[in-house]
């Protein structure tokens, strides 16, 4: 499958595991991408879940099975971080601001969620408060 960035989406991508500081700004440019990835993954994905689902523990197939979830899983990981961004759980994403994380989470259509660094991605607080509370620099620039 071939697929064509544009010159903005080249420049995103750095090494495997280096962390960028986002702006809201640059972040919301930077969705789509990330959703593509994601939703391509995840679709690749579900077969493999079906066919786990309905097999043993002991099935002998089964390392087989578990071996391709990890490939397909491995390679967004390093497709999301060579983005920039934080990898907090399966299809969970984070762009690091400087002050904590702009929250997403497939299929979410878009960024509406922080949380801060340390707290679990179960404890995301809705992007609009904390604009409004705090207004962060990142939200502005």
């Amino acid at each position: 499958m071939t697929t064509l960035l544009s010159a903005e989406v080249v420049a995103l991508i750095g090494k495997q595991g280096q962390t960028r500081l986002f702006t809201l700004t640059e972040a919301t440019e930077a969705l789509p991408v990330v959703k593509k990835l994601t939703a391509s993954a995840a679709k690749e994905l579900l077969p493999i879940q079906d066919q786990m689902g309905q097999l043993l523990d002991c099935d002998p197939r089964l390392p087989k099975i578990e071996s391709g979830f990890e490939d397909i899983v491995r390679r967004w990981v390093a497709g999301v971080q060579r983005l920039g961004l934080k990898v907090s759980g399966l299809w969970e994403v984070g762009f690091d601001t400087g002050d904590g994380y702009l929250s997403w989470r497939h299929p979410e259509i878009r960024l509406a969620y922080f949380r801060v660094y340390g707290d679990d991605f179960q404890f995301r607080r809705p992007l609009s408060d904390v604009i409004e509370q705090q207004q962060p620099e990142w939200a502005f620039s």
